[in-house]
């Protein structure tokens, strides 16, 4: 992947990821091609911080009922960034 705007698709925003925060450590939903050098590389550059050590998780798919349909839902990749330096804040505006 060339572009770095690509790589991170969001942050995941939930009580457990809040709760990482006290350890500098963030989670985000990256493309499924991304690399650990890539997210590396885009959340240094998108929030101006020093990334320490990059995880990479491979979400499998779950099991969903809605209504009377029965299926799976999609499989994701997950990141979990450690920060040596600085701190992000996804509210500010």
């Amino acid at each position: 992947m060339k572009d770095l705007n690509t790589v991170l698709i969001t942050p995941i925003i939930t009580e457990k990821a809040s709760k990482m925060k006290t350890s500098k450590k963030y989670a985000f939903k990256i493309a499924r091609s991304a690399n650990k050098i890539e997210v590396k590389k885009a959340v240094e550059s998108l929030y101006k911080v020093k990334v320490e050590k990059v995880n990479v998780a491979l979400m499998s798919p779950k099991w969903k009922r809605v209504r009377s349909s029965y299926g799976y839902t999609d499989m994701w990749k997950k990141a979990v960034v450690t920060l040596r330096e600085g701190e992000i804040d996804f509210y500010k505006a």
